[in-house]
């Protein structure tokens, strides 16, 4: 064989196997979708995981199935995803702490939010309350600041589902905010902590409609406020804490799908185009209502922008309030 018998060979490969890429690129998906998530079955994020995961099933026409891969506080989950092929067949439901992590766990967390995974689409923010015991003279964020500025209240203190939790890092940044100084009592999980407000034990917390939903209604605690920018549709006769008069406050809890870095953006595309279509989809509005969740899907670049905002404001209260989950 001649050279140029060689390289018309070579190019022939060559090209054999662009095709091949070019034709597996335009067949995604042509094997089963896992969704790892990093939380135990039957919470709101794997309900809504199935959910989303039927959707894109009956639009993509390939097997969509929800992995479960708790602990470690989703660092296990994370990792695994971040390991994964880059082929947009193990994707990530990712949650606040995604972006929380590394400031949380520092080298521990093991894997970089922007360096190790490309965004695919926000899914739903989880608006938050500020809640107190309806028994106390507090009916909004003005009071609840001049109670705990108050000298003789020697109870200033606010509760959370756990150290490092979002709605810890929101108690946080609140207290930063308003110029309080009230103590921290961490709880494991949302319910004991409610209890305790309920209760009067502690001043205030915040948490999830879902979890708040059964002491609001029984009239065991009181709503002040929502976290997030705007009001929430779920309960828009609530101010924000930014109306309430804490200006710029805003604190937005998460869920979205990542990627591992180097999935082809052909892959990211076909996906966000999928999730997209979930957005008007009367099911899923109406089921992710029922759970205190509002759907957001928006675009990959928008979610990358979203989550950098994010991370920094989280990265600050951490390092000011000298948060840490590494022993």
């Amino acid at each position: 064989m001649t050279h140029r018998m060689k390289l018309t060979a070579i190019a022939a490969v060559a090209l054999t196997f662009a095709g091949l890429h070019s034709a597996h690129a335009d067949t995604y998906p042509s094997k089963p979708i896992n969704i790892i998530v990093p939380f135990s079955p039957g919470g709101v994020t794997d309900v809504m995981a199935r959910l989303v995961a039927t959707k894109l099933q009956e639009d993509l026409g390939a097997a969509v199935i929800v992995v479960n891969k708790p602990g470690a506080g989703t660092i296990i989950a994370t990792n695994y995803v971040a390991k994964s092929p880059a082929d947009g067949y193990n994707i990530l439901m990712a949650a606040s702490s995604f972006t929380i992590g590394p400031s949380l766990y520092k080298e521990k967390a093991g894997y970089d939010p922007e360096k190790n995974f490309k965004p695919i689409s926000l899914l739903a923010t989880v608006p938050h309350l500020l809640v107190v015991n309806p028994k106390l003279p507090i009916t909004d964020v003005a009071s609840l600041v001049k109670s705990m500025k108050g000298s003789d209240n020697a109870k200033a203190n606010f509760g959370s589902s756990g150290a490092g939790t979002s709605n810890h890092l929101e108690g946080e940044l609140f207290a930063s905010m308003a110029g309080i100084r009230p103590d921290h009592i961490p709880f494991k999980g949302s319910v004991p902590a409610l209890t305790a407000i309920a209760g009067n034990d502690v001043s205030f917390m915040f948490v999830d409609i879902a979890a708040a939903k059964p002491f609001l209604d029984s009239g065991k605690i009181r709503a002040l406020a929502v976290t997030t920018a705007k009001r929430s549709a779920l309960l828009p006769q609530l101010p924000t804490v930014e109306e309430s008069g804490l200006k710029s406050f805003n604190a937005t809890p998460w869920l979205g799908f990542v990627a591992p870095a180097g999935t082809p953006d052909s892959v990211i595309a076909t996906l966000n185009k999928s999730l997209a279509k979930m957005q008007n989809d009367a099911q899923v509005k109406e089921r992710f209502a029922s759970m205190g969740i509002e759907p957001v899907f928006n675009s990959a670049a928008d979610f990358h922008k979203f989550m950098l905002s994010d991370r920094a404001k989280w990265e600050a209260v951490i390092t000011q309030a000298q948060i840490s989950a590494v022993d």
